[in-house]
């Protein structure tokens, strides 16, 4: 299991990021807030891209966006490619931690 601790927050909303612990397991993206599951969706059903302000989640015509700490351990873990020259140099750090 992979388990990460971010916050979660919609673009352009002034309102305070959620606190999440998000699950990647079994192919699929969970979200938890506390002990409520907020999201709970196959990897296949979600577009993830990783960006400059974090990972913008997009489902049904709605984006969320996760700001993570473990950001490179994240991109790892979906096996993102195309990712922000910093997150790449991290990631590339993780990878090299791995072996």
């Amino acid at each position: 299991m992979a388990s990460f601790d971010g916050s979660l927050r919609s673009p352009n909303e002034s309102k305070l990021p959620v606190r999440v612990l998000i699950d990647l397991t079994d192919e699929r993206l969970r979200l938890w807030s506390g002990k409520t599951e907020i999201a709970n969706w196959r990897l296949g059903e979600v577009q993830i891209s990783a960006q400059s302000d974090g990972f913008h989640i997009r489902r049904g015509g709605e984006e969320q966006i996760l700001d993570i700490q473990q950001d490179a351990e994240f991109a790892v873990a979906l096996d993102l490619r195309s990712v922000p020259v910093g997150l790449a140099r991290r990631m590339a750090v993780h990878r090299d931690s791995l072996r």
